[in-house]
């Protein structure tokens, strides 16, 4: 009998044409790097690039990004976004009037012409780059090994710090305004983080969006550190240009009895991606993730989202809608982790997608991992079109066709929408997924 014992050397597979230009264009971004900043933040920096560098950018071979072409982006090439002058009246039709409070940053600079903080309550303190001490949370919730993190940890020019102390409550919803400007094709990296205090609420609406920009890649972090007792309603609203690219993490560590919510709409972008990552650290917290997608003419919108728990007691909601249109793609992945330790969980989950197209598509994967057994969990997925009993009943009323589809995509998507908290804010978003779908 002859005995065949494999070699222990390691052979390298040759590089491929494609693994070279994603490396060589990760090189060009990485060439990017500002070496401004506190002394503090050099060692979170140069971990992030280190991770940068060993796992590289990913492509449509890697799990997690195989339903998303990320080819255009890597046509395209970025340079720095510089420092802009806007003036309100520019801005005027984002401005809420219901949230006083107000920062704004243009090209990933706070702009203290455009923000609103001189008002700000007792408890609550706000701080950017310059003025920060510093940061001991910033980059370590879990998840910032991620690449495109950790390329945001290691080239963002500035951060919003938001802190509410112990026992505030803030009544006054906050606006987190992130806007791109210019012709040519820049490369921002806002960075967020909010921290609330124990028994400790605040209200976020994080909003992104354009102002005579074409073609640009938004690149954002949000960490989100939630005390014990606390609560955070927070806003995401996602409204880039049509021909941006933009990827989005939103990490959250709840600590125990606290209360964090996820209202996420992303409307914009020819290519978009976000990517939501809950941690609840203690027992009987309470996480809702609501989510609405609306994809239109070629764009791609992907949703990755991750609720891990890791001790007993809590509950958890998820609802996620996507309406798709024309030759649009969307992708939903939510992952729910339910350990051995998070005995007596209650977490359900459900991806409801419409689809107006025969062209357009949807991938939509729920998913649920229990390893404890004594739990209440349910996921579910549903993908249809609109309901030609529903369009003729709303026809024999005195609508025509047209006045009773609009009529059944806005009570869809209203679901998510009325969650946000200001109703002029409702009513644009309202209006505008409407006239997409026109």
């Amino acid at each position: 009998m002859t005995l065949h014992v494999a070699s222990t050397d390691t052979v390298e597979k040759p590089m491929s044409g494609a693994d070279q230009d994603r490396q060589a264009y990760l090189a060009k971004l990485l060439a990017q790097r500002s070496p401004d900043g506190p002394s503090w933040l050099g060692k979170i920096r140069d971990r992030a690039l280190s991770i940068v560098q060993e796992r590289g950018l990913p492509s449509n071979r890697d799990e997690d990004w195989r339903f998303t072409d990320l080819s255009g982006l890597y046509k395209t090439t970025f340079a720095p976004a510089a420092q802009a002058s806007l003036h309100l009246q520019d801005i005027e039709s984002l401005i809420l009037a219901d949230a006083p409070l107000r920062l704004v940053f243009v090209n990933g600079f706070y702009a203290p012409a455009l923000s609103a903080v001189d008002h700000r309550p007792v408890g609550l303190s706000i701080h950017t780059l310059v003025d920060a001490a510093p940061l001991a949370q910033l980059g370590q919730q879990q998840g910032m090994t991620e690449v495109f993190t950790a390329l945001n940890t290691a080239n963002f020019e500035d951060v919003v710090v938001i802190q509410v102390a112990k026992h505030q409550i803030i009544e006054t919803p906050i606006h987190l305004l992130f806007l791109t400007t210019g012709e040519e094709p820049t490369v921002t990296y806002p960075r967020g983080l909010i921290v609330a205090e124990d028994h400790s609420a605040v209200t976020l609406i994080e909003e992104y969006a354009a102002v005579g920009a074409d073609t640009y890649f938004t690149n954002a972090v949000t960490e989100v550190w939630v005390g014990q007792n606390a609560q955070v309603h927070h806003h995401r609203i996602q409204r880039e240009a049509k021909t941006a690219f933009h990827i989005g993490k939103t990490a959250v560590s709840q600590d125990r009895d606290s209360c964090y919510s996820l209202t996420s709409l992303s409307l914009g972008g020819q290519m978009s991606r976000h990517n939501p990552l809950v941690i609840p650290t203690g027992e009987q917290t309470d996480t809702r993730l609501q989510g609405l997608t609306l994809a239109v003419d070629q764009q791609v919108a992907d949703t990755h989202s991750d609720l891990s728990f890791t001790g007993p007691h809590c509950t958890a909601q998820q609802l996620h809608k996507c309406i798709v249109d024309d030759r649009a793609r969307a992708v939903f992945n939510g992952k729910i982790f339910v350990p051995k330790l998070a005995q007596q969980t209650n977490a359900s989950q459900l991806s409801r997608n419409l689809l107006l197209s025969t062209k357009a598509r949807v991938d939509t994967k729920p998913q649920l991992e229990i390893i404890a057994d004594d739990v209440k969990c349910a996921h579910g997925a549903t993908v249809s079109q609109l309901d030609d009993e529903e369009v003729f009943y709303l026809q024999s009323r005195g609508l025509d066709r047209d006045s009773a589809c609009d009529l059944l995509v806005e009570g869809f998507a209203a679901e998510i929408i009325e969650q946000l908290p200001i109703a002029q804010q409702r009513q644009r978003l309202l209006d505008a997924v409407l006239s997409e779908i026109r």
